[in-house]
């Protein structure tokens, strides 16, 4: 009787876990693009990958790569896209699984992610790249096969977590409660949470549409396959000397950088920018993402990068 109890409450528990897991999936709804422009789609290894194009074509292009995060798409440029849209051709896609890009079932890499950065990047001529966070990293990793006119680097790190968790990634990717785990760590309070811990210096300014977008986009089918990776550490650029890899640069490379940012504090991009002998921008008041909260001083110090 005890077992058959016991049995009951499983089935129950599973049955309520599947219910909440479909409900939320609906409550997101269909995702919309975080940019305004034209909405284009990269065909990539069998993968649709969605892109956001603006500006002239015969403009000099910048393109725009977001950073690696549960909640991470191209939405991150919101404050300088559309404002650079005016001088230059402007492209930023949403990353093979992330945001209306493809999410397969993928056991994602920073191989994979090298890969795309170098196909996607080769379309264009002579781009200037911006990259956040770990993508960074793999712009760098392949930086002799694209033909980039400069680098802009937001925050640059090769490891975002520590070591490598098989069983962390595996358990995420399970379909029932890896769904739950994933619907946990990234509900709206758990964004919230993220983003005044080590994204915004004032969490405040995070407008609650943003935030929303946030959360939808953690929602869409498949959402939780690259995150697991990522919280796996099998995204990390395993092995990279960051500082001595921009040191063999050949082109002109930029980093910004949020003064009071802890989690790849100002004295790490002191010492890249030392070893690299290239140029350092520092954003006072400003976290990982410096180029949000600071759109207008970031989209000034852009335009004269750009411009030299």
């Amino acid at each position: 009787m005890k077992l058959r109890r016991a049995i009951g409450y499983a089935s129950l528990g599973i049955g309520a876990t599947a219910l909440a897991n479909r409900a939320l999936a609906r409550r997101a709804g269909e995702l919309g693009p975080a940019l305004d422009g034209d909405q284009r789609t990269y065909r990539w290894r069998g993968l649709d990958v969605a892109y956001t194009e603006a500006g002239d074509p015969d403009d000099p292009t910048v393109l725009f790569l977001h950073g690696i995060n549960a909640a991470g798409s191209s939405g991150e440029f919101r404050e300088v896209f559309g404002p650079l849209s005016d001088e230059y051709h402007v492209v930023a896609p949403d990353l093979p699984g992330f945001g209306r890009s493809d999410r397969p079932p993928l056991r994602y890499s920073a191989a994979l992610y090298e890969d795309f950065v170098r196909d996607f990047a080769s379309e264009f001529d002579d781009p200037s790249v911006v990259a956040t966070s770990l993508t960074a990293a793999y712009v760098v990793a392949v930086a002799d096969d694209v033909d980039a006119s400069q680098f802009v680097f937001v925050c640059p790190t090769a490891e975002a977590m520590p070591g490598t968790r098989t069983w962390l990634r595996e358990l995420v990717r399970l379909p029932l409660f890896g769904t739950a785990l994933f619907n946990l760590a990234t509900s709206k309070a758990s964004i919230r949470r993220n983003n005044a811990d080590h994204g915004y210096y004032d969490p405040s300014a995070i407008s609650p549409e943003w935030t929303d977008y946030q959360w939808r986009t953690t929602h869409q089918p498949g959402a939780r396959f690259a995150p697991a990776s990522f919280f796996g550490g099998f995204l990390n650029e395993s092995g990279m000397d960051l500082g001595e890899e921009l040191a063999a640069l050949d082109v002109p490379v930029t980093l910004f950088w949020g003064r009071e940012t802890e989690t790849t504090p100002l004295s790490e991009g002191r010492a890249m920018a030392d070893r690299g002998d290239t140029g350092l921008t520092v954003f006072d008041d400003a976290l990982l993402q410096p180029h949000v909260e600071h759109g207008a001083e970031a989209v000034a110090e852009l335009r004269e990068e750009l411009s030299r």
